[in-house]
């Protein structure tokens, strides 16, 4: 099928600026056509329109580029299937976002223009569709089988899937609970593979948040979750023998404590040399950032761990009590210059969507490699204000930090 991204585009760029118009008029256009796809979204739709306009705005920005573009929409489409989209539900969405634009573009719009978007949407409808058809879970029923405060706003949950959860220390998932039907958010997995199969999850309370309050306050062992399938490549390279730094800050800790025991079970399983002694992990440093020393929340496991593993490292990389962010940003920065040429050096950085940005160019400063350095996709900016109008949303990109993480790319 043609495909013409210029065109694509330039139509996009004219309606941009009324995004969240468009989205509103988008859902609007789909319950009024399709009523019975109305109890497959949340009651409260602000989210889900962000939601929307920023998965759009990714799939513009690859249309020049079909291999980025495919394994995006693969991803897409696979994550789609805990929301239960099937496939008669394409035909629907691409009329009523074909009708939201054709709207919002008022004279602009031409019979070229609608072309291309039908001919997009066609490619776009058909690689999801096809990703949908993987024979994994769309979902898991998930016990939780204990749940441990580890600070005033964040809680240790264990669950228990109800089927094997095939997953790679790194990788994260996203939940949701029947105490919040259909909001679904993404946390990193805390523990590498185990034996016995659960898992653990570090959960930090959102103020405003939907979900989070809920997970942190109110949830019991005994409650069930419901969790999507296994995300993420910042995951490690099991041949790797290069030296491995970590940086992690706040519920960071949870993805970086699963690197850091994914690396003690290879070196335990491994291997055995001709002298019979039992390798050891490559050398690994972890800088375990945080606003103030309160903030550090699993201090007993990373004792433990460092404790166990003599080629692990832990340096803490927290102010005092009320320092403030700028003294915690400048003490961790401060950390890193002094590890010296970062060359060679498999990185990987967990936590808050400005952790990346705020230190890349500092590791590339010391050297280090683009192509070593990992960590989940993030946004651009961080802002969780929601623009007063479509004038406010084009002068302000915001992030949206609750999106799973699949659809930031």
């Amino acid at each position: 099928m043609p495909l013409d991204p210029a065109v694509v585009r330039a139509s996009f760029a004219v309606v941009e600026y009324r995004a969240d118009h468009l989205a509103k008029y988008f859902y609007a256009h789909l319950f009024a056509h399709n009523p019975g796809i109305r109890s497959l979204f949340p009651a409260e739709m602000a989210e889900q329109r962000d939601r929307l306009f920023a998965a759009l705005t990714q799939i513009v920005l690859r249309l020049e580029n079909l291999e980025q573009l495919t394994a995006y929409l693969r991803a897409l489409g696979r994550d789609h299937r805990k929301f239960q989209a099937a496939p008669e539900h394409y035909p629907a969405v691409g009329a009523s976002l074909i009708a939201a634009v054709r709207h919002f573009s008022g004279h602009s719009w031409t019979p070229e223009i609608e072309k291309a978007w039908s001919e997009a949407y066609t490619v776009i409808s058909q690689v999801m569709i096809e990703a949908a058809t993987v024979e994994d879970p769309a979902w898991w029923e998930a016990e939780v089988t204990a749940r441990h405060r580890a600070a005033p706003d964040v809680v240790r949950l264990t669950l228990r899937p109800d089927r094997p959860y095939p997953f790679l220390a790194g990788q994260y998932l996203s939940l949701c609970s029947p105490r919040r039907p259909r909001v679904w958010r993404p946390y990193s997995i805390a523990n590498a593979p185990r034996p016995d199969g659960t898992l653990e999850l570090h959960v930090r309370r959102v103020a405003d948040g939907l979900l989070s309050p809920v997970l942190v306050n109110d949830l019991m062992p005994g409650e069930r979750l419901r969790l999507g399938p296994p995300v993420g490549d910042a995951v490690l390279d099991p041949y790797s023998v290069r030296p491995l730094l970590a940086v992690a800050s706040g519920t960071g800790w949870a993805q970086i404590k699963a690197l850091v025991e994914q690396r003690a079970a290879w070196a335990a399983a491994g291997a055995t040399g001709s002298t019979g002694a039992a390798c050891t992990a490559p050398e690994t440093t972890v800088f375990l950032a945080a606003r103030d020393d309160t903030d550090q929340y699993d201090l007993d496991a990373v004792r433990e761990l460092a404790a166990r593993h003599p080629w692990l490292t832990v340096v803490p990389a927290a102010p005092a009590h009320g320092s403030g962010r700028e003294r915690a940003v400048r003490l961790l920065r401060d950390g890193l210059r002094r590890c010296g040429s970062l060359a060679d050096h498999d990185i990987r950085l967990s936590g808050p969507p400005d952790l990346a940005p705020s230190i890349a160019e500092l590791l590339l400063d010391l050297d280090a490699e683009p192509e070593l350095i990992r960590h989940d996709p993030v946004p651009l900016t961080f802002n969780r204000a929601r623009p007063l109008s479509s004038s406010d949303w084009f002068l302000d990109r915001r992030n949206i930090p609750w999106i799973n993480r699949t659809e930031l790319g």
